[in-house]
């Protein structure tokens, strides 16, 4: 089969993915389509020393084969290889079962899959390959992998072009603003919303679109799933779903609100983020510049959460988020526990006003940190 891949300029983190292979354990590489899955497994073939199979989850023989949990048809498959690599797995049925079958019975083969949707992947994988597998989450290109190519004032000289087309790698490469934006569009009507819309519980695209555009206006703010289900005249259950789906999808990120049981802490509800700026600005249609814009907060916010989650998935910093926020208004955007400690981070695209951490904050969790990211400081919280 031909491979068809966009060649990528920049070092990705897990580059060489081979470092993250094992004996008779399967690599499963997941992520939001067109973040580079296949590029990055492409690379990895092209330098191997390994005997492998390439396949892809497309090929309907390949689904009839590994779906069938047949033990000689399976092991036929993957004879004589020292590796197999499948592209797109979500789309074999039971690929789980069909891979514990090779890791199980073939000695000293090394398995990697790709796969764009979680929901359904992970569904198929988890249980069969309980202690068998090893999981990578590819995101778009985080700063961190731009610095391969660019040094930091370069960074920070192109921060607006991130803030408003995001950093999937076609966009981050198109030539000018009018590609940036017809690859943005085709990313988010043709390939993002492609594995929720084929689900069959999914009656509506126009109302996930609509759905959509309602959390690209409220990103930074707590979300009422009663208000959604009012605005999109659907009950709760159906919103929970679709959010639900949307966040499996690579779509969208959940942050809870944090607490230790403070009466006046707000711990209901949630806030939602986007994967990316680009694919934000492209659900409401809206490319203009930094300057003819008034969700810059908003931009500034969802950048540094889903920079700072890259940074700490390819870090390996383990860390439980949430947002703080009390009934009288005093908040943080980010908080992070970890390593014993609690650190909050506001997110300010201004620095001229020195901000200091709220009082309630400081009176009821004793020795918890506070920082203000902004553009002067932003690189140093999100490249390690």
């Amino acid at each position: 089969m031909e491979l068809v891949y966009i060649e990528c300029m920049f070092i990705r983190d897990y580059e060489p993915v081979g470092q993250h292979l094992h004996d008779n354990k399967v690599l499963v590489v997941y992520g939001p389509r067109r973040a580079g899955k296949t590029t990055l497994l492409h690379n990895f073939l092209s330098q191997t020393q390994l005997k492998y199979k390439l396949d892809s989850g497309d090929n309907i023989r390949t689904q009839q084969i590994l779906s069938s949990q047949d033990f000689s048809q399976i092991l036929a498959y993957a004879e004589g290889y020292e590796l197999l690599a499948i592209d797109e797995a979500q789309n074999i049925p039971n690929i789980g079962i069909g891979l514990k079958i090779i890791v199980d019975q073939v000695p000293g083969i090394r398995v990697i899959v790709t796969g764009s949707s979680s929901f359904e992947l992970a569904g198929q994988i988890g249980e069969p390959l309980t202690g068998r597998k090893h999981t990578l989450t590819l995101y778009p290109l985080a700063q961190s992998e731009l610095l391969s190519s660019l040094n930091r004032f370069e960074l920070q000289e192109k921060l607006s072009e991130y803030l408003i087309f995001g950093s999937y790698p076609e966009v981050v490469q198109a030539p000018n603003r009018n590609a940036r934006i017809e690859t943005l569009t085709e990313i988010a009507n043709a390939y993002l919303l492609k594995d929720i819309l084929a689900v069959d519980r999914v009656k509506s695209s126009r109302t996930l679109l609509d759905l959509l555009k309602l959390l690209a206006f409220q990103v930074g703010s707590e979300v009422s799933l009663n208000e959604l289900a009012v605005q999109l005249g659907v009950d709760v259950r159906t919103v929970q779903r679709y959010l639900d789906l949307l966040e499996k999808a690579f779509v969208i990120v959940r942050l809870a609100g944090f607490s230790r049981n403070l009466r006046q802490e707000v711990t209901s509800k949630y806030k939602y983020y986007f994967l990316d700026n680009g694919i934000r600005n492209s659900i409401i249609a809206q490319f203009n510049g930094l300057d003819q814009r008034n969700d810059i907060g908003q931009l500034w916010e969802n950048f540094i959460f889903m920079e700072r989650l890259k940074h700490r998935t390819y870090s390996s910093l383990y860390a439980n988020t949430y947002f703080w926020r009390t009934y009288d208004q005093q908040e943080i955007d980010l908080v992070e526990e970890r390593d014993g400690g609690l650190f909050g981070y506001e997110c300010k695209w201004s620095a001229s006003k020195k901000v200091l951490p709220p009082k309630a904050w400081k009176a009821t969790y004793e020795g918890a940190g506070f920082t203000v990211i902004h553009p002067q400081n932003y690189l140093d919280f999100i490249i390690p």
